[in-house]
């Protein structure tokens, strides 16, 4: 009788948390990766409000008990971060998506100090107080790669977004900075520069009703930009916003990549627009290629739709 054959060892699968679950790219992503076929991942997929896990846990079903755990994890709470951050300690965390995200949409005089804090709270703040949280175990294991969800907006100025695009241009100063000093270390960052994608994203984020009480006092000529602005967002859903699906790849390329870039798009949907700010460095060509592309190539003013 020969002695039994010693039992091969388990496949190392790559550990990856992602923030902001609870929807969207993230709810897509943690649900790809923890249902892959060939069980390489496990995913920690994190949102602010557990209660809202319930569309994650009803797209996988029971299939991938073992590949999956969700957290509470909200990016704006530093007690949030350290309890998340605790309760992975024991694994090796090899990928950390950093996509929990808001938006706010409108003319400048219309934004709050407190809409405009809470932006830059979630979206810029809260990707430094996660990098801060994971980096540490990333360096002494001199391995890991951090990925960013980004946006065209963190890449060139878009109108009645100039907080979002503040914040995004942060990030993306931010996250450069950071890949020249983790280059040693064998860390990896990536931001994924995303355009329209029909997610919950756009139906969520503040922006002022134009016929509301928040612009009566605007001048007349801001409002019928405003309402110019929004009928052209209405058509560029319509033409050519994203399917989740198809931004998916782009994140999954950053995570199994053995040498990801440190900026990739998603959508081309402004790329003949983008050297304009690098070949005109007074940056007028950008503004003016921007407006008409926007307003339609005219100087539209006054309440007329």
């Amino acid at each position: 009788m020969q002695p039994p054959r010693p039992a091969l060892p388990a496949m190392e699968r790559t550990t990856v948390l992602i923030t902001g679950c609870s929807s969207g790219i993230g709810l897509a992503l943690a649900a790809h990766l923890a249902a892959d076929s060939g069980h390489r991942f496990k995913v920690y997929a994190t949102m602010r409000d557990l209660a809202k896990s319930e569309r994650l846990l009803e797209r996988l079903g029971s299939c991938c008990p073992d590949t999956l755990e969700v957290l509470q994890l909200d990016v704006t709470d530093p007690h949030s971060l350290a309890a998340a951050a605790q309760r992975v300690q024991g694994q090796q965390l090899d990928v950390l998506v950093c996509n929990a995200g808001v938006g706010l949409m409108g003319p400048l005089e219309t934004c709050s100090d407190l809409a405009m804090k809470t932006l830059f709270d979630v979206n810029f703040f809260g990707a430094v107080r996660t990098i801060q949280a994971f980096l540490p175990a990333m360096k002494r294991r001199r391995a890991g790669r951090i990925i960013i969800s980004s946006s065209i907006g963190g890449l060139q100025g878009l109108p009645f977004n100039a907080v979002y695009c503040a914040s995004k241009f942060a990030v993306e100063g931010l996250c450069e900075s950071l890949a020249i000093v983790l280059r040693p270390f064998n860390i990896h960052v990536t931001l994924v520069e995303c355009g329209p994608v029909h997610t919950s994203f756009l139906a969520n984020l503040q922006r002022p009703d134009p016929e509301g009480s928040e612009l009566q006092g605007l001048d007349a000529e801001t409002r019928g930009l405003y309402r110019r602005y929004l009928q052209h967002c209405q058509s560029l859903f319509r033409d050519a916003a994203q399917e989740v699906e198809e931004v998916l790849p782009v994140f999954l390329e950053a995570i199994v990549s053995l040498c990801p870039p440190l900026r990739c798009a998603s959508t081309q949907l402004l790329a003949p627009r983008w050297p304009l700010r690098l070949g005109s460095p007074d940056g007028s060509a950008y503004v003016r290629a921007m407006h008409d592309f926007v307003f339609g190539g005219s100087e539209v003013g006054g309440d007329q739709p």
